[in-house]
């Protein structure tokens, strides 16, 4: 299966550049991103962050939260519970340290962008609410980098939920992209008693979406996403709930996909092959 999604606008340059045989091939940086769901009063929604417009990374486009893996997030001291690291590792189809980073950073980006945490006292305990100032200091010190992911879990007492995630996809930034990243998409049901928020300092909105409402939205222009993010939500569409997501999460094949760049005509196209 075939994904052509047109360039969009503000790589076109870097795009030339590249076909041009001028841009010089970056390695991609290990990251992770999660794919928040939940279901609406009208159905299944999936929560976004648009990107500031003077980010030097795809400004002004919708995103899920992620972001690229701290070194200190392969940390073994983490508590875990769920899938192991290596059974994490035969999904993903990476080394057992990596897969440990992988699931680490997908928990703890999706804390720093959304206040969401993916966490328990125990490997049956959901936590609720964890919006409060005491949480908020500890949520802008992992941000900053000032604590370790590790530290913050010890601290508290907490252990990962990794039950609570399913490996959704694997896709490469394609090569003539100067900020590279090889990532791995995650999804996760909002947890009871938690609530996504506004405290991103990167993103000028967020919010919740239908994924069709996602899809028109860049079909007719009003909204702009990396062709990962809109087959993303193209995928999501067809689904009913976050129960059907977690479903269908289980038996998808995860192998790399890495955009190449189509020129028809006048056209520039970024164009997958899909699993």
């Amino acid at each position: 299966m075939r994904s052509r999604v047109p360039m969009p606008s503000g790589f076109a340059d870097t795009a030339e550049a590249y076909l041009a045989g001028d841009v010089q091939v970056v390695p991609p940086r290990d990251a992770s991103t999660v794919v928040l769901v939940r279901d609406g009063r009208a159905g299944l929604e999936a929560y976004l962050l648009r990107r500031q417009p003077s980010m030097a990374f795809a400004p002004g486009m919708y995103v899920f939260p992620g972001g690229g893996v701290d070194p200190r997030d392969v940390d073994a001291a983490i508590a875990w519970a769920g899938p192991s690291p290596s059974q994490w590792a035969q999904r993903l189809g990476c080394t057992e340290s990596l897969a440990r980073a992988l699931v680490a950073a997908a928990v703890r980006e999706t804390f720093e962008e959304s206040g969401v945490l993916l966490a328990g006292q125990s490997p049956a305990s959901l936590l609720a609410d964890v919006s409060d100032a005491d949480w908020e200091r500890d949520r802008v010190a992992l941000e900053s980098r000032d604590l370790s992911f590790a530290d913050f879990l010890a601290a508290r007492g907490l252990m990962l939920r990794t039950d609570l995630l399913a490996a959704w996809t694997h896709w490469i930034t394609p090569e003539f992209e100067p900020r590279r990243y090889d990532t791995r998409f995650f999804v996760a049901a909002l947890p009871a008693g938690q609530r996504a928020r506004d405290i991103w300092a990167e993103a000028d909105r967020v919010g919740w979406m239908a994924p069709a409402d996602a899809v028109v939205g860049v079909e007719s222009g009003a909204m702009a996403m990396l062709p990962p993010t809109y087959v993303t939500c193209a995928e999501l569409a067809r689904l009913s709930s976050s129960a059907d997501v977690l479903a269908a999460a289980r038996s998808r094949v995860i192998e790399p996909i890495m955009p190449k760049i189509v020129r028809e005509g006048s056209r520039t196209y970024v164009d997958a092959e899909l699993p």
